[in-house]
């Protein structure tokens, strides 16, 4: 079988703690069939960027490379993060487009294309991943690369009208069409990527997953909800009931139910709407009042840029007022927590827990609600309080499925968690299990790399 390729803004390096279940899965892929791993190093270097670094661990090898202060600056904090990411997640509002962000964006990829073509081979299939690296393949090509090159969108695609609103919104999305196969989390984003290609890319949709750009070219493009390991979190939660964090949750709780919520620091996440939703539950199911408490996770990401200041500060606040209004001598409704916590325990947490609060704006997936469904205990498990505008909903249509815009539909929907019997939680859990356990990491990665090597 040829040697697959995996290309990410940033590589998990033998020796280092693994960054989750997505970089054990593409470690696995590699093993398969021996491999390379390429992208950033995670190094800044003051003077200049570009210097490889090579090492090799079993039959895989990792090449990096570093950047420059400056690159880092702009394209991944910048055009990246700034400017992407907003995108991505529909929030034109604040998207903060400039040219130099831009170009140190296209030039980041085009030095990724000058480090990785030389390490090609024809027969290769390359497997490029996320937002940060949408040009690339395109870059490839102009270098003579002719191997299979596929790319994954791990964030959702937005409507056409959003995407066209990006300056060189063109040279962008269009470069999509270099690859063989583009994959994204939903049916739903797969067909607003059509839908750009058809009223903005000048192209045409032969037929479901296949498209055609201006210049005559196919490629095939499909929807490849990624997933959990399934089987691994159900093994760790059962384990952590065991552990001396489970307990003193367990504990301190004083018999009250738990609800719970993890979620990097982001805007994305929902957690103003999320911390107001539960305020509107305290004062509308007063009967309900000193059952439950509330236990938010929400590690500090990117703590250098204003809007996620800007974001602590708020959530902070609307804690304290939550708490100020509602505590109880005995009992406090909320816990803020900006902190990591090993992955080990967090899958204990979610066992704990009565209810998982999973209700971004926007998500391209959520893999926190799958796992917090896979970690629940199978004798009395708890309830899945889901966005609908999480990827995720397409496949855990059991969980109770709210607007996270509608703070007294929320309300509603964690108050039904509190009381839901025994016998339908069991229903619902079962259900969203059967389609976790048939479709865990392990067959999105195959899947994606089948599809990928027969385009």
């Amino acid at each position: 079988m040829s040697r697959l390729v995996v290309v990410s803004n940033r590589v998990a390096l033998p020796g280092q703690a693994s960054s989750g279940g997505l970089a054990v899965a593409l470690q696995a892929a590699l093993e398969e069939t021996g491999g390379l791993w390429f992208g950033w190093s995670g190094n800044i270097a003051d003077d200049a960027s570009g210097q490889l670094h090579e090492q090799t661990a079993g039959n895989i090898d990792y090449v990096t490379v570093d950047l420059s202060r400056a690159d880092h600056d702009d394209y991944y904090n910048g055009f990246a993060n700034r400017t992407l990411w907003p995108l991505l997640h529909f929030r034109m509002d604040l998207v903060d487009y400039s040219r130099e962000t831009w170009e140190a964006y296209r030039r980041v990829n085009a030095l990724f294309a000058d480090r990785l073509a030389p390490q090609l081979r024809d027969d290769d299939v390359v497997w490029i991943h996320d937002y940060h690296l949408i040009p690339l393949a395109s870059l490839l090509r102009e270098r003579g690369v002719r191997c299979k090159l596929g790319f994954f969108l791990h964030v959702p695609m937005p409507s056409s009208d959003i995407l066209a609103a990006l300056p060189h919104h063109g040279l962008l999305f269009e470069g999509l069409s270099a690859h063989d196969l583009v994959g994204f989390q939903t049916s739903r984003d797969l067909e607003r990527f059509q839908d750009y290609v058809r009223l903005f890319g000048r192209g045409r949709v032969v037929e479901h997953g296949v498209l055609e750009t201006a210049s005559g070219r196919r490629l095939r493009a499909g929807a490849f909800p990624i997933s959990i390991d399934t089987a691994g979190i159900e093994r760790q939660a059962a384990a952590a009931v065991g552990k001396s964090s489970f307990k003193r949750l367990a504990r301190s709780l004083s018999g009250r139910a738990l609800a719970i919520g993890v979620d990097r620091l982001d805007y994305s996440k929902g957690l103003p709407e999320r911390f107001r939703a539960f305020e509107r539950y305290l004062q509308r199911y007063p009967d309900q009042i000193g059952e439950l408490t509330y236990l938010q996770i929400a590690p500090v990401s990117r703590g250098d840029v204003l809007e996620y200041q800007t974001l602590r500060s708020e959530l902070e606040q609307l804690a304290g007022h939550i708490n100020g209004g509602h505590a109880e001598p005995d009992w406090t409704p909320m816990r803020y927590v900006n902190r990591n916590f090993p992955h080990a325990s967090l899958t204990g947490f979610y066992r704990l827990a009565r209810l998982g609060l999973v209700t971004p704006l926007r998500d391209g997936m959520n893999l926190v609600a799958k796992e917090y469904v896979a970690a629940q205990d199978p004798e009395d498990p708890g309830v899945l309080v889901l966005s609908s505008f999480a990827g995720a909903a397409r496949e855990l249509d059991q969980a109770l499925l709210v607007n996270p815009y509608d703070l007294d539909g929320v309300a509603a929907a964690i108050a039904r968690a509190v009381s839901m019997p025994l016998e339908e939680r069991r229903e619902r859990w079962e259900a969203m299990m059967a389609c976790l356990r048939d479709h865990d990491i392990t067959d999105w990665r195959r899947s994606y790399l089948q599809t990928l090597r027969a385009a």
